[in-house]
C-alpha cells in the first residue's frame, strides 16, 4: 500500500500569525498610550504638521534623572591616548580629578556645577580643591594646553591687579559634560586649533 503524500501550504498559517502579531502590537501601543490607538496618533500628527508646515515629533517631559550632571569619557579616544602614551600618569590623574568641576555643556572648570552663576576656577583655586600645590597644577595645565586638551580663555583683569583671570576648558574629544550630539559651537571654536593634534584619534566630535 502506497503512502499518500500531503503537501502543506504554510501561507495561511504565516498570514494568520502575522495578523496576530499586529494585533498584539496594536494592543501594546494602546496600553502604552492610555487607550489611544496608533491611527489616532498618526492622524493628530498629520493635522499638526499641516497646520504648522513643519515636521512634528512626539516628545516627553524630562524625568528628574535628566537633571543629573554627568561627564562622558570618549572611550575610543582614551584608549588611543593610553595605547600611544599621549598622557602621563600625572596628567591622567589630574583630568580624572578635575572632571567633577566641569560645567555642563561649556566644559569650563568652575566652582559650582549646579549654579547658574558659576565662576571659573583659577589654577590656585583648583590646587586648593585638589589639595595640591599651585605650581604643580600650573605645570600640568600648561602641559595639557600644549597637547590641545585644555584651552585657557582670557578673562577680565582682576580689580587692583595687572594680571588677568583665565577660564580653563577641557577638550570635548577627551571628556564632555553634556550631550555628545549637541556640543556648543563656542566650545568647538575654542579647540579649533587643536584639531591637528587629534588627527589620529578615532573619534572627532
Amino acid at each position: 500500500m502506497k503512502k499518500r503524500k500531503f503537501k502543506i501550504d504554510f501561507t495561511d498559517a504565516e498570514q494568520n500569525a502575522r495578523l496576530r502579531d499586529l494585533e498584539v502590537e496594536k494592543e501594546k501601543f494602546k496600553e502604552d498610550h492610555h487607550g489611544i490607538e496608533q491611527e489616532e496618533v498618526n492622524q493628530a500628527m498629520e493635522t499638526l504638521s499641516k497646520a504648522t508646515g513643519k515636521d512634528i515629533y512626539i516628545g516627553t517631559k524630562r524625568s528628574p534623572k535628566s537633571k543629573v550632571k554627568f561627564a562622558q569619557f570618549i572611550q575610543d579616544n582614551w584608549d588611543y591616548a593610553l595605547e600611544n602614551n599621549y598622557f602621563t600618569d600625572e596628567q591622567m590623574l589630574f583630568l580624572l580629578r578635575v572632571q567633577r568641576y566641569m560645567q555642563f555643556k561649556s566644559n569650563c572648570i568652575v566652582d559650582d556645577i549646579h549654579s547658574r552663576s558659576a565662576v571659573p576656577l583659577t589654577q590656585k583655586a583648583i590646587a586648593q580643591r585638589l589639595k595640591t600645590s599651585a605650581p604643580k597644577v600650573s605645570r600640568i595645565v600648561n602641559e595639557l594646553v600644549d597637547k590641545g586638551v585644555i584651552v585657557k580663555a582670557q578673562g577680565q583683569k582682576m580689580e587692583g591687579k595687572n594680571a588677568r583671570t583665565y577660564a580653563l576648558f577641557i577638550n570635548p574629544n577627551i571628556i564632555y559634560s553634556g550631550e555628545r550630539d549637541n556640543i556648543e559651537t563656542t566650545l568647538k571654536a575654542l579647540f579649533a586649533n587643536s584639531k591637528p593634534l587629534f588627527k589620529k584619534f578615532p573619534v572627532t566630535l
